[in-house]
């Protein structure tokens, strides 16, 4: 019996160092995992906040003048006279250009003597008819034919006047098609005359949204040779019509331009804020999304807690919230996937 003891001891002794051996060598893992455990994660956090949230719909549309219009040549005659040159501001009323009025000058003024003259004569057989010795028929002729003569006189004046060009509202001048001395034909182009005090864009919305536009609106819109720049204007007009093949609604926008900055014919991608409302918002970098649900973290005494959250509508940056977190609670919108609830945490405050 005491032989058998005696020879359990070795394997005994084996089996306690065994033990032994293994605790040593599990002994720094466990460390590592504590230290680990413990360790601080440095994050970017940024308020919970309440601010206007717009469902914003974007399109495309060109550039156009407030007034704009060609100005050409009524009559075929020979330019006397260019008071304009390419791209000149010009008024209401001030003179562009005069054609040769010589014939209608030389017209008008033998119309308007024999008009003087007819009506001289009139006047004897209107005196002779009051007398009793006149004649009401020839009353009446001499009477047609001052009147004719007015008509005629009234045709050459206006005539002469469209002789000369005028600007018909303020704006700025194309390029000049003429010269002086060039004959001129009926129709031809002089130059065109653009007001761009404001610009004009039409585009299209899908008719589903037509219940979210209303005159007065808000809009945006930007060039890409003013890639850093909005340019805010408001619908000033709603189509009575939906186009039947695209099923949108056109849209008519005005821009105040006093810079001259826009030109007609530019390409604008259109933003339109519909229902502005005051949510609670957060950046789309904070929102973690986890199967069909969304989570993010919050900051609270150093230490990163898991939130499940629901989200509403988004815009490019930005998340409504409707429940889950408050007002001014700090998000992770940084380092948020280094993060496991209940993380230690070290953060700093989004300065953008």
């Amino acid at each position: 019996m005491e032989n058998n003891k005696i020879s359990r001891w070795p394997i005994i002794f084996l089996a306690l160092v065994l033990i032994a051996l293994l605790a040593y060598i599990n002994w720094p893992q466990e460390q590592n995992k504590a230290s680990r455990g413990a360790r601080i994660i440095n994050v970017i956090t940024t308020p919970v906040v309440m601010a206007d949230f717009s469902d914003e719909f974007e399109a495309l549309g060109t550039a156009k003048a407030n007034e704009e219009v060609v100005l050409t040549a009524q009559y075929t005659d020979i330019i006397k006279s260019v008071h304009f040159n390419d791209g000149d501001e010009v008024k209401k009323g001030q003179i562009l250009v005069e054609l040769s009025k010589d014939e209608e000058e030389a017209k008008i003024a033998e119309l308007q003597a024999n008009l003087e003259i007819a009506e001289a004569q009139l006047l004897r057989y209107r005196e002779l008819l009051n007398k009793g010795v006149g004649s009401v028929s020839q009353r009446d002729e001499q009477k047609a034919k001052v009147k004719a003569l007015e008509a005629q006189l009234k045709s050459a004046r206006a005539i002469l006047s469209n002789l000369t060009i005028k600007a018909p509202f303020d704006g700025q001048l194309g390029f000049r098609q003429v010269s002086a001395g060039a004959l001129v034909s009926q129709g031809e182009e002089i130059t065109s005359l653009d007001d761009i005090s404001t610009i004009k864009v039409d585009f299209n919305i899908p008719e589903r949204f037509i219940n979210t536009i209303e005159i007065g609106q808000s809009i945006s819109a930007s060039n890409i040779a003013f890639s850093d720049k909005l340019f805010v204007g408001k619908v000033t007009g709603i189509s009575p019509r939906v186009d039947a093949v695209t099923r949108t609604v056109q849209i008519r926008a005005e821009i105040p331009n006093a810079q001259k900055q826009l030109r007609p014919g530019m390409l604008m991608s259109i933003i339109l804020q519909r229902d502005v409302e005051q949510l609670l918002q957060i950046p789309e970098s904070g929102i973690i999304p986890f199967e069909d649900k969304h989570f993010v973290f919050v900051a609270r005494d150093g230490v990163a807690k898991r939130i499940d959250v629901v989200i509403g509508r988004r815009k490019p940056g930005s998340v409504e919230i409707i429940s889950g977190i408050a007002e001014g609670e700090q998000i992770v919108i940084e380092g948020a996937l280094k993060l496991r609830d209940g993380a230690m945490i070290k953060t700093q405050l989004d300065t953008e």
